[in-house]
Formats: structure tokens, C-alpha cells, sequence
């Protein structure tokens, strides 16, 4: 399989952890791109919210079952999302840290956060380099707190491509969920 083909596949670590979202349960897909994720979670039966600034990325998706396309540009602009709580929010590849106060609050009552963008050190494999969107180590841990971290990486990767990554699945319960049938 080609690196370009394994790109669009949906992260390993989101299938995993998708099975732990409330059934028929809301999720929320940030930066969602062409989307891999909101693809995988609507097929799974989610109502998903794909959040992007790109229109033309996030064409194809407005018309999926299940499905609510947002187009905001979540750096420059307020949070769209004011007060709207998810029993999942995804996010991979991405990270623009001012955000996080508002990731968190979007996560509803034993709702998940499911994280998973580049570490310091990846510059020596690729984009991206700026340290603006390489995560320190350990941070994903401090910034999701005060959810309850479920499972939590910060290790190299072959695929997609090579690549140091942090990967956190964190909950907004003291209670563990088990697997649904998804």
C-alpha cells in the first residue's frame, strides 16, 4: 500500500477507541480535512459535526448521512461551537494550543477525547517542523487535564509515514466505558 493510500485511511488509533463513544452517541471531527474520521464515525452510526476552514476540503462530506459540515477558521476567529457539548471529540494531525480550553469543555459527561498530532523530535522526519505544532513531551497529559486519561502514547511511527507522535484517549467520567458493537 502506498504512503498516499495509508494517508487517507482512518488513524489506528481512532478506530480504537471509537468503540468506547456512546452509542448513536454526537462527535465532533476537528480539523477534519477531506474526512477520514467523520467518514469512519458516521458509517459507525455517530451524528457527526466535521469542523474545518477548508470549504473545498469538505465538500464531499455534506452530503453523508449524519452528518453537519462546519466551516470556521478556528485560529482567528471565536470558538463556533459555543456551549454545544459531544460525546466525542476527535482531533488528529493537528494542534493550535489556545484551543484546548474549548476541546475540553466540548467533551459532555463521560465523553471522550481522542488526540493524536506530532511530537518535538519530528522535524528529523518531515513536516511539521515548527515547534508551534509539535507537542512537548508529555503535554498531551497536562493539557487534558481534568479528564481521566484512558490510554496514552509518545513514540515513533512507520505509518503513515515516519513520524514521532502523541496520542491520548482521555474521558470526562471516573467510570471506564466498555466496548460497544460498532
Amino acid at each position: 500500500m502506498s504512503h498516499e493510500h495509508e494517508r487517507l485511511l482512518p488513524s489506528p488509533w481512532v478506530r480504537r477507541f471509537a468503540a468506547l463513544i456512546r452509542a448513536g452517541g454526537r462527535v465532533l471531527d476537528v480539523a477534519c480535512g477531506s474526512g477520514r474520521h467523520t467518514r469512519l464515525l458516521a458509517d459507525a452510526g455517530f451524528h457527526v459535526t466535521a469542523l474545518d476552514r477548508d470549504r473545498e476540503a469538505t465538500q464531499s462530506l455534506a452530503s453523508l448521512p449524519g452528518v453537519r459540515v462546519l466551516i470556521a477558521d478556528i485560529e482567528s476567529q471565536s470558538w463556533p461551537l459555543e456551549g454545544e457539548r459531544f460525546d466525542a471529540v476527535v482531533v488528529t494531525n493537528y494542534l493550535h494550543r489556545p484551543l484546548f480550553a474549548s476541546l475540553l469543555t466540548a467533551v459532555d459527561d463521560a465523553g471522550l477525547l481522542i488526540y493524536e498530532t506530532f511530537a518535538r523530535g519530528n522535524e528529523r522526519y518531515g513536516r511539521p517542523t515548527n515547534p508551534d505544532f509539535l507537542l512537548e513531551p508529555g503535554e498531551l497529559l497536562v493539557r487534558v487535564a481534568p479528564l481521566r486519561v484512558l490510554a496514552y502514547e509518545d513514540l515513533y511511527v512507520d505509518s503513515p509515514k515516519p513520524a514521532l507522535v502523541q496520542r491520548i484517549c482521555a474521558i470526562r467520567s471516573d467510570v471506564v466505558p466498555q466496548p460497544s458493537t460498532c
